[in-house]
């Protein structure tokens, strides 16, 4: 053919049979430990997020977050365990309706997630520019969203769903391949131009625009300190998520290369090499793992998050008998008092009367140990009974002066 799409049938997805029997054995290891990591991230990640929801209103950017978790943790489920697999073997051992959808599920996770990544871009600008104000969303609006963004997801890689199927060179040995017929070349040639226009470039361009608004208007210092601390807030979040566009993006290029690469090679044109086309799958995937690293190292709410959920899987006790729950009922109930006095309000007369000590024994006994003398009783009972006008007097120093001068004129 003389076009640049040069090539009638390709592998799906960009998997490809492996010749050499160490990648068979380096590529799926990766894999498994991707799986393995995003898995457990992924799941602790919407596990907080889920228990977050449920004390407060809904929001919007964790909603957004939680798709974006959603979106890792289909991926690792249903699209790494099988790719590992068929990397293991030199064919295609899977079956017909996993080489039909694949590929193409695996094309709709990752269109969610960067079209994710720009709504939430927009939703973060829109709270740092005012993020004192408390902007309450309804369930039914986020659902929206959230169907909205997986209804584009869906349909946009269909092409790749209609044009995948096995194919058998040989008994015994098949291959999972896109097979592009006649009718359908111009449409394709097409799509695999503007596909990465569609679900790569606009989509992260849109992201990092966004981001680099909302971080200028973080470097903004409030006047009041709760200003200054939602802005700080901002900014921590401004942050997580722009590391997260940029990991992204960094590890989702090499696989948008081998694509053009693969699907612009000319007839008697340099193939993209086994090995180069192997890494650039475990880049992208790695990308699952990567996300819950990051909320972790830079949200303090998702570290703490994290720190509870270890603490109740390490710390947990288990719950005592019931014949041991009785005798510590018991025991409780026997140790306290026949009354306990409840916290009441003081009125202000009640705060003038000092507490009543209850008299015991032992302070009866020095009572009577130590008896009262009558002339220092009765000099005591004189002293209350007669109140000192000089105590009471609020300017003593005047009168002192007065009481000097009369003394010195009677002298």
């Amino acid at each position: 053919m003389n076009s640049s799409l040069a090539l009638p049938i390709h592998y799906a997805g960009g998997y490809e049979p492996q010749d050499s029997k160490e990648w068979k054995v380096v590529i799926p290891a990766f894999l498994g430990v991707i799986c393995l990591a995003g898995f457990a991230g992924n799941v602790c990640v919407i596990g907080i997020l889920l228990y977050n929801s449920k004390k407060g209103k809904p929001s919007m950017i964790h909603s957004l977050i939680l798709n974006l978790s959603l979106a890792d943790l289909l991926l690792v489920l249903f699209v790494v365990p099988f790719r590992a697999a068929a990397y293991s073997r030199g064919a295609w051992y899977l079956g017909w309706f996993l080489c039909k959808t694949s590929d193409w599920f695996r094309h709709a996770c990752m269109t969610a997630k960067s079209l994710t990544i720009a709504v939430v871009a927009k939703t973060c600008f829109m709270y740092a520019n005012n993020p004192a104000k408390q902007v309450s969303i309804k369930w039914h609006t986020i659902c929206v969203v959230l169907l909205a963004i997986w209804l584009l997801a869906l349909g946009i890689p269909l092409p790749l769903w209609f044009f995948s199927s096995l194919w058998e060179p040989e008994v015994g040995s098949a291959l999972c391949i896109v097979s592009i017929p006649a009718h359908a070349h111009e449409f394709m040639s097409a799509f695999v131009k503007l596909y990465p226009l569609l679900v790569f470039c606009t989509p992260l361009t849109f992201a990092f625009f966004y981001f680099w608004r909302a971080y200028g208007r973080c470097q903004r210092r409030g006047t009041k300190t709760q200003n200054l601390r939602n802005q700080i807030r901002s900014r921590c979040l401004t942050m997580m998520l722009l590391s997260v566009t940029v990991t992204s993006t960094v590890m989702w290029l090499p696989d948008w290369i081998s694509w053009l690469w693969v699907w612009h090679l000319k007839k008697g044109g340099p193939a993209p090499p086994q090995g180069f086309m192997a890494t650039t799958q475990v880049l992208m995937f790695a990308i699952s793992s990567a996300n819950p690293l990051i909320f972790v190292l830079m949200s303090e709410e998702f570290r703490e998050g994290f720190k509870g959920l270890w603490k109740r899987l390490t710390l947990k006790k288990p719950l005592p008998a019931p014949e041991d729950q009785e005798e510590t009922v018991v025991d409780n109930t026997e140790e306290a008092p026949d009354s306990v006095p409840s916290p009441e309000v003081v009125t202000p007369d009640e705060e003038k009367e000092p507490p009543s000590v209850p008299q015991t024994s032992e302070s009866m006994e020095i009572k009577k140990e130590m008896p009262i003398l009558p002339d220092v009783e009765q000099f005591w009972h004189d002293r209350e009974a007669v109140p000192d006008a000089q105590d009471n007097d609020p300017i003593p120093w005047e009168h002192e002066g007065q009481e000097t001068v009369g003394c010195d004129q009677q002298n």
